[in-house]
């Protein structure tokens, strides 16, 4: 008997080991460059949460949510960061991609001036010059925004200023206004102080979804698990850098060069307000609600146009989210 435990022993040694089930590669294209609103998934990495889940996360440096949207939608990454009206547009072209996640649930989309210039409100913005890239999504929105404060589309003209360059073409008075991001409110702040006005387009009722988690239609459908793995942890991710930044934004500068943390900590507080809504703090960090998107989608639709209309409930998905993960107003300051 004895001989028999040492030979079955031996046999078991001598037997290949089974490997253990290898991580599944996965691929997040980001929208532009790191910033603080991209810190979560840093964090989330440093901290193994993928790795737990079976997830092999490389995280890509993006060029713009159309690079994002296009990426994603032809199945060259499975995940990405994109703004929502742009990833619209992109699906109405044949771009495969779904939305799962708000990361905006608030636009970011805002107007900055001078008092001194003599502009207090949108009201004064006729006969003023705008300044801000080309391509900008503020000035292709524009007939939205001049149609919502009761102006006429073309009482403005605009200049072309490099996203670097805006608040020194303000400062000189190249402009009298500029179009930028809440996420990046301080800077002005610092510059100009008690001179500075500003309004959020949501203050005059338009409220596009703005960043939000993106996949690839296809990799959804055949990896429903895994999607849905990735959603949540990423959702508990931003709960826990709402909960507390420093180790977030820690991961991000560890992995992210070129970055002022303290300028980072002060946009993780304005991309708190973005993310807050009366859905994601009741329903959902991260959800997406029908009625808006229905709007966001008439709102592409009329100015920035469909190539091949779409229903837009194939464009977004709330399933994969968890419902106990709630964002917490209470950390958030305007």
């Amino acid at each position: 008997m004895k001989g028999l435990r040492i030979a079955g022993l031996a046999l078991a040694l001598a037997m290949p080991a089974v490997p253990c089930a290898a991580a599944e590669s996965v691929n997040l294209i980001l929208n532009w460059t790191p910033t603080a609103d991209h810190s979560p998934f840093y964090y989330a990495k440093a901290q193994g949460w993928y790795a737990k889940a079976g997830i092999d996360l490389t995280i890509e440096v993006g060029k713009g949510s159309g690079v994002s949207s296009l990426k994603v939608g032809s199945g060259g990454s499975a995940f990405g960061i994109a703004d929502l009206a742009t990833m619209l547009v992109a699906k109405s072209k044949g771009a495969d991609t779904v939305a799962l996640m708000s990361i905006y649930a608030n636009t970011g989309q805002t107007f900055y001036w001078l008092k001194s210039y003599g502009v207090n409100g949108p009201k004064d913005f006729p006969a003023h010059k705008i300044g801000n890239p080309p391509g900008d999504a503020s000035r292709v929105m524009w007939p939205a925004f001049a149609k919502a404060a009761g102006i006429a589309p073309d009482a403005v003209s605009f200049v072309n200023v490099g996203p670097t360059a805006k608040i020194a073409a303000l400062k000189s008075h190249t402009v009298d206004i500029i179009s930028d991001f809440y996420n990046e409110h301080d800077l002005k702040v610092i510059e100009f102080g008690a001179d500075l006005g500003y309004v959020n387009w949501k203050d005059i009722g338009l409220n596009p979804y703005g960043n939000s988690l993106i996949v690839n239609g296809a990799y959804l459908e055949k990896n429903p698990k895994l999607v849905e793995e990735f959603v949540r942890i990423s959702q508990k991710a931003y709960a826990a850098c709402v909960a507390d930044v420093e180790p977030c934004l820690k991961a991000l500068l560890e992995q992210a060069s070129g970055l002022d943390k303290e300028n980072q900590q002060r946009q993780w507080e304005r991309i708190k307000f973005l993310m807050t809504d009366e859905f994601t703090t009741t329903k959902a960090l991260g959800w997406i609600d029908g009625e808006r998107m229905k709007k966001d989608y008439e709102l592409v639709q009329t100015y920035l146009g469909m190539e091949k209309p779409f229903e837009v409930n194939t464009a977004f998905s709330t399933k994969m989210l968890d419902p106990s993960v709630k964002m917490d107003a209470s950390k958030v300051k305007k």
